[in-house]
């Protein structure tokens, strides 16, 4: 009899590991640069997000101080004046992939919409219908994409001093590598 509870324990939680896709090391970037002027450009590579394949749901959080400038004012400036980091520390997207479906992601890329809401900064803004570009390859699946978001919908005020010197449109870009749980 134990050893029959064991066996069902054990496939349970095969089968329960295979719903779900992780990743820590995904990777968002965001661009707000103006021709003629300093590059306003960051990255982070410790984003953690989860799909879960039996219905297509997709989870991202990023650390607000983990984004990285080239230049080391400028992420302190981003930190204290614009994303209040200490005050807001993290950035959340919560969405769903329209018709997921886990058996026909091959290593062939697909291209599917997501929709959700993305919050930053206190503020929550829905996003309808982002492309997005999956794959599937020995136990991992890549998503990927591109969004524009305007400071605006994140009251995010930028000082007339530098208005000039950085844009009101926002692009922001995504890489994740998630591997089975």
């Amino acid at each position: 009899m134990k050893k029959i509870v064991y066996f069902l324990f054990l496939v349970s939680t095969s089968l329960l590991a295979q719903t779900k896709y992780i990743t820590k090391t995904g990777t968002v970037n965001f661009e707000a640069s103006v021709p003629s002027f300093e590059e306003v450009k960051a990255s982070n590579n410790s984003v953690t997000a989860i799909i879960n394949t039996e219905n297509g749901e997709f989870a991202a959080l990023a650390l607000i101080k983990g984004f990285r400038f080239k230049n080391a004012l400028m992420e302190e400036h981003f930190n204290e004046n614009y994303a209040e980091s200490d005050t807001y520390p993290k950035a959340t997207f919560k969405g769903k992939i329209a018709d997921f479906n886990l058996s026909e992601l091959k290593q062939e890329v697909l291209k599917k919409t997501i929709s959700g809401e993305l919050s930053f900064h206190g503020k929550t803004k829905k996003l309808e219908n982002l492309t997005v570009h999956i794959s599937k390859d020995d136990g991992s699946i890549s998503l990927s994409g591109s969004f524009k978001a305007l400071a605006s919908d994140f009251d995010i005020k930028i000082p007339k001093i530098v208005r000039n010197k950085i844009a009101e449109d926002i692009k922001v870009s995504f890489i994740f590598d998630l591997q089975t749980k």
